[in-house]
């Protein structure tokens, strides 16, 4: 076997510095080098694998569409060698370090957020970098964990089923007074909608209505289609349409009377929340832990609409 190019693995500790530090200096200063000799890593770097994986200016660098990719390919390799070294010392049980993790922002928003401050107290030694996303297109580039709403793609990653919230249409109460209440699915032509735009199609998601085996889709009209889900709460609340959501979350608001279900015997369409880590034999101690927690509180998060 070939003797393997130790330089190779300098130059990714060096990559995977200067894309959290964002320049050459701040880098150096993290790993006790100069500015040159973060460049010339850099510089070494980009020669062994034949691309550039920086684009360059006075003040700043950022990765290249090519350096994306290979950043995203050698993290988990870096972090299985940063948890082989900790095995070794006999600190893999130990839950501590900084843990990257990327959520969904409804659930991290609506569910997740309150309860942080717990899961810190309870692992004193660690830190959370802590980041709110919907989409999957390189979720795991330097993440430890992703949750994401939505069936699994065929990946190498490990998905792990955390819970599954009904879908819920809901209107505010001053909406349905001015418009009536929809008695079927087929009434919402006639209604203004809010749509929420799925992020890996940039579309709209269809509205469905799941009832003993039968789905109905609906054309619903919409004047104001968003991209962020809480901000569609927050215009139905204000009464500006009807709008279909995860029901997980929103129980403070059916319970303050802010909101209104509809066709509730029209909602048994189940949609699945999953946690997603690198496929490893066994994930650092810290992934298992916040794994294990975000479980505990989906588990909690019994939705009052679940059939």
């Amino acid at each position: 076997m070939a003797a393997f190019d130790t330089r190779l693995l300098t130059g990714v500790g060096v990559l995977a510095a200067v894309t959290e530090a964002g320049n050459f200096a701040r880098a150096a200063e993290m790993l006790g080098l100069t500015p040159s000799g973060v460049s010339r890593a850099v510089a070494r770097l980009e020669a062994r694998v034949g691309v550039r994986l920086f684009d360059r200016n006075p003040r700043e660098v950022s990765l290249t569409e090519e350096g994306r990719r290979f950043h995203a390919q050698v993290m988990p390799l870096l972090a299985g060698l940063d948890e082989a070294a900790a095995e070794a010392a006999g600190a893999a049980a130990i839950v501590r370090g900084r843990l990257r993790v990327s959520v969904d922002p409804w659930f991290a928003r609506m569910v997740l957020a309150s309860s942080l401050q717990q899961f810190l107290v309870r692992y004193p030694l660690l830190s959370v970098d802590f980041s709110t996303s919907n989409y999957r297109e390189e979720m795991m580039a330097g993440i430890d964990v992703a949750v994401r709403f939505g069936p699994p793609d065929e990946s190498s990653l490990i998905a792990r089923k955390l819970l599954e919230t009904p879908i819920l249409t809901v209107a505010a109460p001053a909406y349905l007074d001015r418009h009536g209440t929809p008695q079927s699915p087929h009434d919402l032509v006639h209604h203004e909608a809010l749509q929420f735009r799925d992020p890996q199609t940039g579309l709209p998601f269809p509205w469905e209505f799941h009832r003993d085996g039968e789905i109905v889709e609906v054309k619903v009209s919409s004047r104001l289609v968003l991209d962020d889900p809480s901000v569609a709460i927050s215009a139905c609340v204000a009464g500006q349409g009807i709008f279909q959501s995860l029901a997980i979350g929103l129980a403070p608001f059916v319970e303050r009377g802010e909101l209104v279900p509809i066709l509730t015997e029209w909602s048994e369409e189940l949609y699945p929340l999953y946690a997603y880590h690198p496929s490893r034999h066994l994930p650092p101690a810290k992934v298992r832990a916040f794994l294990d927690f975000i479980q505990e509180v989906a588990t909690n998060e019994a939705s009052p609409f679940r059939h």
